[in-house]
């Protein structure tokens, strides 16, 4: 496993990841995926971290899964293979992950801005699963997340056709929060998540969990558990420093307790 296939660069609570693997596009073998999700668990646990961007570089963010890995997979080898757990450990990451996209994310590079939080593109972001032109469907996620983004109807044509939507179409879906100058998509991004990373660690892990349990629960079990973690908070030290500092006109002082 190559370290440098992941680089990273930490910043105002901001950690950024950036895929790192340009001459195959930064494709996502289990090697890499998994070494991504290793510094998304180290994040985890560091309290000086309070967002984490991912990114990749201008043309690709991830063109897909390593179909060298694919092209030797059999049957026996795809009931053990890891990437499911390995993308479970992905899901579990308490901290926000916001996606800076710029160029192609397809096959898992798509799974993978499926699966984080915040997603911004810039205006040559192209979008898409195109498994089924390899004989393959989605294996990571991209049937059951792209429905809840999107629908059924465009959900099913992206994935019986295997033909990418570009960034416009993808906002008008609701698939993206934002679209950015293509220079301007990382920084952005993480100006974001340094406000992100501003506010209350605990009401933020809070606020994340709740809406990730939406497209799980039904809206009565939902709103029962939105309710536990808002009485959760109301014991909290943060919260007790952000309503003091809203009535004392200053800036809240945040610890995490």
């Amino acid at each position: 496993m190559q370290t440098d296939w992941i680089l990273s660069h930490t910043a105002h609570r901001v950690l950024t990841l950036t895929l790192n693997r340009p001459e195959v596009r930064n494709a996502l073998s289990t090697d890499c995926l998994e070494l991504l999700v290793e510094h998304l668990e180290h994040a985890d646990r560091d309290p000086q971290i309070g967002a984490i961007v991912i990114t990749g570089n201008p043309r690709f963010f991830a063109a897909g899964a390593d179909l060298k890995e694919l092209q030797q997979q059999t049957v026996a080898t795809a009931i053990t293979d890891k990437r499911p757990l390995v993308w479970r450990r992905f899901s579990q990451i308490s901290k926000p992950i916001v996606t800076a996209v710029n160029g192609y994310a397809l096959g898992a590079g798509f799974e993978l801005v499926l699966a984080s939080d915040v997603v911004i593109a810039g205006e040559t972001a192209r979008f898409g699963l195109p498994e089924i032109t390899l004989g393959l469907i989605p294996g990571a996620g991209g049937t059951q997340r792209l429905i809840k983004s999107v629908g059924k109807s465009l959900a099913m044509q992206m994935v019986l056709t295997g033909e990418a939507i570009n960034a416009h179409r993808a906002l008008q879906a609701g698939l993206i929060s934002q679209i950015c100058v293509d220079g301007l998509t990382l920084e952005y991004a993480q100006k974001l998540a340094q406000r992100i990373a501003n506010h209350a660690p605990l009401a933020v892990k809070a606020a994340k969990a709740a809406i990730n349990s939406a497209q799980e629960i039904s809206l009565t079990d939902g709103l029962q558990l939105e309710r536990q973690y808002f009485v959760g908070l109301a014991g909290t030290d943060d919260r007790r420093e952000g309503i003091a500092a809203f009535f004392e006109k200053r800036q809240p002082k945040f610890t995490g307790q």
